[in-house]
């Protein structure tokens, strides 16, 4: 989610966020966890002394974490995807081509997030941007470009002088 920034204030305010400041049951406090498929519980089923148990919410340190995410975002947003909605992991871009339209697609979003008990921190979102960095890129209403730090980083790095390191570059 993309969010304007108020100079005059450290800390951005959700209830002066167009919007977003109908949805604060959406940016809690504490993040609850996330749920796994109901049909996988089982299958997180470990036993100890103690007895028997299964993981109720996705734990923390499982491997298969950011893929379940990944197809629990795709399935909440199928619909919009790739309309006014990219998702990526934990990333949700947003994107409109005015602003009228935007309120729309962004109330949508959160409505959406709402309703399947999704939710963000508000602390690391930001709402109504004109140009974002995303997978890389800078993306704007103008253009879209490489991201300048990713160039630099890849300029900087020494001029290959092997086969071996060619390989390695590529």
């Amino acid at each position: 989610l993309a969010t304007i920034h108020d100079t005059t204030s450290d800390v951005p305010s959700i209830h002066d966020q167009p919007i977003v400041s109908e949805f604060p049951d959406v940016f809690p406090d504490e993040l609850p966890g996330i749920p796994p498929v109901r049909e996988d519980i089982s299958k997180t089923a470990f036993r100890t002394r103690y007895g028997h148990y299964e993981f109720l919410v996705m734990p923390f340190g499982l491997t298969n974490a950011p893929a379940v995410f990944m197809d629990l975002m795709n399935r909440v947003f199928h619909e919009f995807l790739d309309k006014f909605v990219i998702v990526f992991i934990n990333d949700i871009l947003v994107f409109s081509k005015s602003k009228e339209e935007h309120e729309d697609h962004l109330r949508t979003v959160l409505q959406t997030l709402r309703q399947e008990k999704l939710y963000a921190k508000f602390s690391k979102c930001e709402f109504w941007l004109s140009s974002v960095a995303f997978l890389g890129y800078i993306v704007s209403v103008e253009w879209i470009t490489m991201d300048p730090a990713k160039v630099e980083a890849i300029t900087k790095w020494p001029r290959p002088t092997s086969v071996t390191e060619v390989h390695s570059f590529l």
